[in-house]
This record gives structure tokens, C-alpha cells and sequence, in this order.
């Protein structure tokens, strides 16, 4: 059931980023989980695999030597390219899982110009 996780998709984000972006930010439920939008663009979801933050490249490959895994929300299911489900240490340290929250609202805005 995706409810629980769109509540806590939006208390994390709202915890963790500035308020005058808070507005134009979206959220919606997906499949098993629940999306945040910016710029009609998914830059974070949260489900049972986990919080993926939609990054660039650099950051990705970054992130899975330091023990990401990518995104895939099934087993069998293709990997969603740009995406990296974040490990433990990294959502347990306040400081740099907002500083990758901004970097992804940042990619994903320039998507759009």
C-alpha cells in the first residue's frame, strides 16, 4: 500500500529542504510507493526498495561506490537509469542526505530549462 509512504515521502522532504522550494514540489503515489516531483520531473521516490534520489552520472557512480544500489522496483524489473536507492549510512547522516536532496531538486530543475 503506498499511503504510509507518500506521508513520510513528504514529512522527509519537508524536513530537509528550504521552504520557498516546498512549493513547488509535488507528490504523488505510484505502483508500491510514492514520488516527489519538481519541474514535472521525479527527483526522489520512496518505496519498499528504499529512498532513491535521481542524480547525475558523477553523483550515481559516486554513490554506488559508497554502497548504493540502483533502482529497480521489482526484482526482475529493468534498472531505472539516473537513480540510486541510498544506503543506511547515508540516510542516517542529516547533513549530507539533505545536501544529495538539493543536488537532485538542482538536476532535475535543469532538466526542464
Amino acid at each position: 500500500m503506498a499511503h504510509p509512504y507518500l506521508g513520510d515521502l513528504q514529512h522527509l522532504v519537508e524536513s530537509h529542504i528550504d521552504g520557498h522550494l516546498i512549493s513547488q514540489i509535488n507528490y504523488r503515489h505510484f505502483f508500491s510507493g510514492a514520488a516527489a516531483y519538481i519541474c514535472g520531473h521525479i527527483f526522489m521516490s520512496l518505496s519498499p526498495v528504499g529512498l532513491a534520489l535521481k542524480l547525475s552520472d558523477k553523483d550515481i557512480t559516486e554513490l554506488f561506490q559508497r554502497g548504493a544500489m540502483p533502482l529497480r522496483y521489482f526484482p526482475k524489473a529493468p534498472i531505472k537509469k539516473g537513480y540510486a536507492v541510498l544506503p543506511d549510512i547515508i540516510l542516517n547522516n542529516k547533513t549530507e542526505l539533505q545536501n544529495l536532496m538539493l543536488n537532485s531538486l538542482r538536476h532535475c530543475q535543469k532538466r526542464q530549462s
